[in-house]
């Protein structure tokens, strides 16, 4: 390899690693800002993460077109420039003149322009996503090479996923019925800032483009004519909607004072919030810990071993009465970085963000290992169900309505369950007959 090629990989490395962390600031947005909207309309706390999920479902396999189309820098930019429309939207939302009703009381016109801006964020991450996955799985040469990286980009993913809610308590402090989208505007000003500075740096890089190497090549098949992909395809639809609903129903079962929540009576959304960052950690532990093991522990043992633990901690969560408590970390605006007494089964769910954060790379890799030509079209199918990031947690969020938050997880232990299916028996490539070069 040259060492003009080393440099452009190095720089293309980085900079997929940096809109890696940018989709997770983005998407972990959505939940404490359904927290603000959840007081004002019950039904509304899920609702901006349904918006944002919903957008992979129209944009997923546009975006993987936009790739063989376009190439990756121009869909990067084009995504970045989303982006920055979608958080002006939602920064619309939080102007007074918008809070007048729409259809009745429970309906007004700023949730409906900050269901309009999640749902705009959620077209600009499909694309990041689309983009980020295969690049950094051709840089590293596929195969647990390739996990690697995707891990590598994930540790910074988790980073600014634990950081997201931290930044918007810290900013609101404890959630009441007078809190609005305003109180978050410093926020918002900054993904703008952020939008706006990525789109200029990425304008003068220069980024591989395998894709248009290919533009002559014949596609005598498709993705769909592989069953490992497929399978992994509903994997991923499966996964998204674990990662979202673990921490969403910890947060709002903390939360929630009554005796059908944790019962916490002072600070309990503060409380909830700060718990759920600290799932959001170990899932950047866990990703860090799997760069440093990737090249030598395949990504299957890892993705089997993984979803085993889930089950077993999910279990452990449903079965544990609330009565019994611990002390954990956490961090709220009134007492800093303190322990706090919360039900054990938060702890046993807070810790499968080990386990969660390696199933992403994991299951991108598997389902994309052998696809050769047709990664690119496989990619955007893959971002199209991540849907089930919104579909599944909103499943979750009635089922915790009508028969509580930890009967919720039954749904997470049936999705784990496949997954490990997926890891064991799913994941293997029966179609290598099919010319892939």
């Amino acid at each position: 390899m040259t060492e003009t090629k080393k440099n452009t990989n190095l720089v293309a490395i980085i900079t997929m690693c940096f809109i890696f962390a940018m989709i997770s600031f983005v998407t972990n947005m959505a939940a404490p800002f359904g927290t603000i909207w959840g007081n004002k309309f019950e039904w509304s706390r899920m609702a901006g993460n349904l918006m944002n999920f919903a957008a992979y479902l129209f944009m997923g396999i546009p975006a993987g077109k936009m790739l063989l189309k376009v190439g990756y820098k121009k869909t990067t930019l084009i995504a970045l420039a989303t982006g920055l429309i979608g958080v002006i939207i939602q920064w619309l939302s939080s102007r007074s003149f918008l809070d007048v009703p729409f259809f009745g009381a429970n309906f007004n016109w700023a949730i409906v322009i900050y269901l309009l801006g999640a749902f705009v964020c959620g077209f600009c991450v499909c694309m990041l996503n689309t983009v980020v996955n295969p690049m950094l799985n051709i840089l590293g040469g596929g195969g647990n090479k390739g996990n690697q990286y995707i891990q590598i980009g994930g540790t910074l993913n988790s980073l600014t996923g634990t950081l997201t809610p931290l930044l918007v308590g810290a900013l609101i402090g404890t959630v009441t019925a007078q809190t609005s989208m305003a109180d978050v505007t410093p926020l918002l000003f900054i993904a703008m800032a952020v939008f706006a500075i990525a789109f200029i740096i990425i304008s003068f890089l220069t980024i591989p483009e395998p894709a248009k190497e290919r533009k002559t090549t014949v596609y005598e098949h498709s993705a769909w004519n592989f069953r490992h992909f497929v399978l992994g395809a509903v994997a991923i639809f499966m996964y998204v909607g674990i990662e979202i609903g673990i921490p969403s129903q910890v947060n709002f079962f903390l939360a929630d004072a009554s005796a059908k929540g944790a019962g916490i009576a002072v600070n309990g959304a503060a409380i909830g919030g700060a718990i759920a960052a600290v799932y959001w950690l170990l899932m950047m532990v866990g990703r860090f810990s799997s760069t440093l093991i990737s090249g030598k522990v395949s990504t299957r043992t890892q993705m089997t071993v993984v979803s085993t633990v889930a089950i077993v901690l999910v279990l452990a969560a449903i079965f544990t009465p609330k009565t019994v408590t611990v002390s954990m970390p956490g961090y709220s605006v009134a007492d800093g970085f303190a322990m706090f007494q919360v039900p054990l089964s938060c702890l046993f769910l807070v810790l499968c963000g080990l386990c969660t954060s390696v199933m992403w790379g994991a299951i991108f890799n598997l389902a994309v290992e052998g696809l050769g030509k047709y990664t690119e079209a496989a990619s955007g199918i893959f971002m199209m169900l991540v849907v089930g990031g919104g579909i599944m947690p909103f499943i979750q969020e009635q089922i915790a309505k009508s028969a509580g938050y930890m009967n919720s997880y039954w749904l997470v232990v049936a999705m784990l369950g496949y997954l490990l299916f997926y890891a064991l028996i799913g994941s293997k490539n029966v179609n290598k007959d099919i010319p892939v070069d």
